[in-house]
């Protein structure tokens, strides 16, 4: 059981360290650096019961799959960079996005998602 914990606390580690949602691919990179012998599958097995703990959210990225972040990050949006695919948290809602909504519905959540180009990649 020490092994499985090990593996759960880097990439839980990983997930608070970046700078936003990260792929599987991207987990199992960064968690190496903790535990080397961590493998995909692994990484997979871990990330679907932390979800299902509520440790971990799951975000669906449109044309690219999952990606994964602390569960704690309390409402936020995403921005994707083009050009280097990162994607980035961004704090806060526009005004007035609940009367988006159609007349006599009631909004009970959104997702919006920006794309463009990230600081480093307009450099």
């Amino acid at each position: 059981m020490k092994h499985k914990t090990q593996q759960r606390k880097a990439l839980m580690e990983c997930l608070h360290e970046a700078s936003g949602p990260l792929n599987p691919a991207e987990i199992l990179w960064f968690s190496r650096e903790k535990v080397s012998s961590l493998g995909i599958a692994t990484v997979y097995r871990n990330l679907k019961l932390l979800v299902e703990e509520g440790l971990v959210a799951e975000l669906q990225v449109p044309g690219q799959g999952s990606y994964y972040e602390p569960a704690d990050m309390g409402h936020h949006h995403h921005f994707q960079c083009r050009n280097c695919k990162q994607l980035f948290c961004i704090e806060g809602c526009p005004p007035g996005i609940k009367s988006l909504a159609p007349e006599g519905f009631k909004l009970d959540g959104h997702e919006i998602f920006l794309y463009g180009f990230c600081a480093e990649c307009t450099h």
